[in-house]
């Protein structure tokens, strides 16, 4: 049987040789254009097994030829290269069909092992989702950052299903503009996105909230009120701080997933439903799960796709497009336009931003209304960020504090919650997962993702870091390649 053949088509000559050269030496045939006009050509030949191409061509956009590609041969998988690193570029490599995107520059051993995926499973690119929508250009994620890479991929599949998703991650890192996204590059679309906050509404009444009531079924209930899950009928469900939800809520919302119908409050009859359920948290749900806070099995219900979006801490380098993006955003809502110098760039990426991404956009939107001058320097973003932290925001932690004293009044309060009582067994072995997940993600983002440079960071044989990313689950973001 003869070996695979790759078409590869990129503009840039010494990059197709490089690829050629990893796919040759994991031995596949290569034949490399730097044309669509050729790729069509063998394309509607019949010739090649995958193919894998940039987006930007000489004499054609490889996301006008794909939708050719697909039609002449559905079952071909094709591979799409960008080094426009958006969102948008992400969801219009799945809009249109293609198996697999890659932001450019990516791992080339990534690349092999993807095309001999595609190669096993070819039907595993879902047919296409059809136009998207009108306001496309307007996206509401930003950032190129490897980190923000991983994420969007992960949409960019996940939008060609109705698969349940969790998102995680702290205050202000934009877990709701990810359902949004979901949703409206989603196959629901055209029904209702409907959030749900859980820690803004009073527990008594979130029961009433979610599935409605009936006329009688509480003092003041004087109708009939639909519930969120009707509200999201044919749409999305966006499930808010799912962490603060009380346990009977807890119990009501399995069923309804188990069963895929509820009741009312007050009802006797069953009322079917059909939503796309995505929930989010700010709090370790497993450890929750862990002081009975929290059920397992609605856990393990929510988590089918985990999603993680990292604090902005944690991709600096995406705050000069974040912070264009909001100034661009404020001018085009009658304030002056301003841009930040690179002094003043440099002091932002320097800040911790406790409060994430919402932090900076009021940051920005701040001194855009209360600055006259069309450049805002350092000092003036160095005196925001100080004043307000002396308003009450977050504060550093003090430069005395080792980490065992701040474990230790961790573990103080922590002991304190259960009053006379003992917290549950397995104590251990919980503080040790606890510390050892973000130690190992912070190394991890430290070295992009390379985990000998990580290894090696950690003091700890490669094999042994490789057994703690899949035992504490944590997401690998790859940084550029050199």
């Amino acid at each position: 049987m003869p070996d695979p053949t790759v078409l590869v088509a990129d503009d840039d000559g010494s990059i197709r040789t490089v690829l050629s050269q990893a796919l040759t030496r994991a031995g596949y045939v290569v034949r490399s254009t730097g044309n669509a006009a050729t790729l069509w050509r063998w394309v509607s030949q019949g010739e090649g097994d995958v193919v894998v191409s940039d987006v930007v061509l000489p004499d054609e956009n490889a996301f006008d030829l794909l939708p050719r590609m697909k039609k002449a041969r559905p079952e071909l998988p094709v591979i799409i290269m960008s080094a426009q690193n958006t969102l948008l570029t992400a969801i219009s490599a799945a809009e249109r069909g293609a198996w697999e995107y890659l932001p450019k520059p990516f791992d080339l051993n990534e690349l092999v092992s993807i095309v001999g995926q595609a190669l096993k499973n070819p039907k595993a690119g879902q047919a296409p989702l059809g136009n998207q929508p009108d306001d496309a250009d307007k996206l509401p994620l930003i950032g190129r950052s490897a980190a923000m890479q991983e994420i969007y991929r992960a949409l960019a599949r996940l939008v060609r299903t109705d698969l349940t998703v969790m998102i995680s991650g702290e205050s202000g890192t934009g877990k709701e503009l990810v359902a949004r996204v979901l949703h409206d590059y989603g196959r629901r679309r055209h029904g209702p996105f409907v959030a749900v906050n859980m820690a803004a509404i009073p527990h008594e009444l979130i029961e009433s909230e979610l599935f409605g009531h009936e006329k009688g079924a509480f003092t003041g209930a004087g109708a009939r009120t639909a519930g969120r899950f009707e509200l999201a009928e044919a749409g999305t469900l966006f499930l808010d701080e799912i962490g603060d939800m009380p346990m009977a809520a807890q119990t009501r919302l399995l069923r309804v997933l188990q069963e895929g119908e509820f009741t009312t409050l007050g009802g006797r009859v069953p009322v079917k439903t059909d939503v796309r359920i995505v929930a989010a948290s700010n709090r370790d749900l497993r450890r929750q799960i862990s002081v009975g806070a929290f059920r397992e099995d609605l856990f393990y219900r929510l988590n089918v796709v985990p999603i993680r979006l990292p604090a902005l801490r944690e991709r600096v380098e995406d705050i000069p497009d974040l912070v264009r993006h909001f100034l661009a955003r404020a001018a085009s809502e009658g304030l002056p336009a301003k841009r930040l110098d690179a002094g003043a760039l440099d002091v932002l990426k320097k800040h911790r931003w406790p409060g994430n991404v919402r932090e900076l956009e009021n940051l920005v939107r701040r001194v855009a209304a209360l600055y006259s001058q069309d450049v805002i320097a350092a000092q003036t973003i160095a005196a925001e960020l100080a004043e307000a932290e002396n308003d009450g925001g977050p504060a550093e932690l003090p430069p005395g504090d080792s980490i065992r004293e701040l474990l230790e009044g961790y573990l103080v309060r922590y002991f304190a919650e259960f009053g006379e009582d003992l917290p549950p067994a397995g104590l251990y072995r919980r503080i040790l997962r606890d510390v050892e997940t973000p130690l190992i993600r912070m190394a991890l983002a430290a070295t992009s993702g390379n985990q000998i440079q990580t290894a090696a960071l950690l003091g700890m044989n490669r094999n042994t870091l490789r057994k703690k990313i899949r035992e504490l689950d944590i997401q690998v973001l790859r940084g550029p390649q050199n």
